[in-house]
């Protein structure tokens, strides 16, 4: 194989034992020595696919169950650190090695499966490979895991965001003609006068006016390296759910290098999903740019980044864009995940900065999620929502 890395990475073997050691492998560590900071991860990935016992587990053979969440990841990596011709060897060379060849191609053993989030995330990201006559029952697949998911978190969504909205517009100093006097009387009995046998409110609540208030902006922006695939999966669901209330204008942006607008999909999250392409390089300054050219009504829009903040743009026009949103009035939230895994590997150092900003920085489990946007609704502290809800915001750095 061709160890030619992608240009915007720039590392390659500068000497001949590095050379060597890159060709013969971990084993040859001891004769040709140890590699640089640069060349680890490549040597990782070749090492996942062509060494037997691959450096991230995905080359055991004994079953594919325990090596499901490394796949997507792995093939991030090969598109960060080889270029397309090289990225396509080693995709097809993967469904052979990685038994992942035969899921693949017998309908089968693909209608068989426990189908799950790591799974469709799989399958996205191998979608460029996966033969034609296999290709529909991989959709159905994703379909069946989408459906699953639009079942168990549409209701909670819709529920969360739709009393946010209410409780938004609801009117706090209504003429007289407009009092709710239910809702009023109600929220006013601890205010009873037994003397004069009445109430004496202190607070009058009316029906919320008609407003011409235009709908309220969220923009969901999300990282598309190997490392974010599950919260491509959900994000990709939440977006669709929210395209559906007539209140909140959405849109969904994915990037790498590249910048995808892909609101025009939401309609269907597996078109949606297809669409993706997982792994590559990350320039989250070209993606916020992007997503702040969409915000008609800065004061009005919620913007949010979806990534492990790992960027392979330029670090200070990322800060000097979020200060422009904060200022501007834009909610910008910055989510390290979407993602039933835990607290991620991510870069500390720019969420602190971020935080810094005004920009909460925390990962986000997908049940927690429909909350978070009823908070970014309502403008309460998303950073004292998260911490009440068991997530831990970064803290800013001093």
């Amino acid at each position: 194989m061709t160890l030619e890395t992608n240009e915007d990475i720039g590392a390659v073997p500068t000497t001949r034992e590095e050379r060597w050691r890159m060709v013969l492998g971990g084993a040859a560590a001891d004769s040709c020595g140890g590699l640089g900071a640069g060349l680890q991860g490549i040597d990782a990935a070749l090492a996942a696919l062509y060494e037997p016992d691959g450096a991230n587990g995905l080359n055991r053979r004994g079953g594919r169950g325990g090596s499901a969440p490394n796949v997507a990841r792995w093939l991030g990596d090969i598109r960060k650190y080889f270029p397309a011709s090289v990225v396509q060897v080693m995709q097809r060379d993967a469904l052979e090695r990685l038994n992942l060849k035969q899921m693949l191609l017998e309908k089968e053993m693909l209608e068989g499966l426990q189908p799950d989030v790591h799974m469709v995330a799989n399958l996205v990201a191998l979608s460029g490979v996966i033969p034609a006559n296999t290709k529909e029952t991989a959709r159905i697949v994703v379909r069946k895991v989408v459906d699953e998911l639009m079942r168990k978190l549409e209701e909670p969504m819709r529920s969360a965001i739709s009393g946010a909205l209410d409780r938004a517009r609801r009117n706090r100093r209504p003429r007289h003609a407009e009092i709710d006097w239910n809702r009023t009387i109600r929220a006013n009995l601890r205010h009873w006068q037994a003397e004069y046998r009445t109430i004496v409110p202190q607070q009058l609540i009316g029906y919320g006016r008609k407003s011409r208030r235009p709908q309220r902006e969220v923009i969901l922006c999300i990282d598309q390296s190997g490392s974010m695939a599950a919260s491509v999966v959900y994000s990709s669901i939440f977006g669709a759910v929210m395209a559906t209330l007539p209140a909140v204008a959405t849109k969904l942006v994915v990037f790498d290098t590249a910048v995808v607008d892909m609101s025009e999909k939401l309609d269907d999250p597996v078109d949606l999903l297809f669409g993706v392409q997982l792994g590559g390089g990350t320039d989250i300054h070209g993606a916020v740019s992007y997503c702040q050219s969409l915000i008609r009504e800065p004061r009005n829009a919620i913007l949010v980044l979806i990534s492990d903040l790992y960027e392979g743009g330029v670090e200070t026009k990322l800060l000097a864009r979020a200060q422009e949103l904060v200022d501007a009035g834009v909610q910008f939230i910055c989510l390290l995940a979407l993602s039933d895994e835990g607290r991620p590997a991510y870069d500390k150092s720019l969420a602190a900065k971020l935080a810094a900003l005004g920009v909460p920085s925390f990962a986000c489990t997908p049940d927690a999620f429909p909350g978070l946007m009823a908070a970014a609704i309502r403008r309460d502290d998303v950073n004292q929502w998260a911490s009440g809800n068991g997530l831990v915001p970064t803290r800013a750095e001093r």
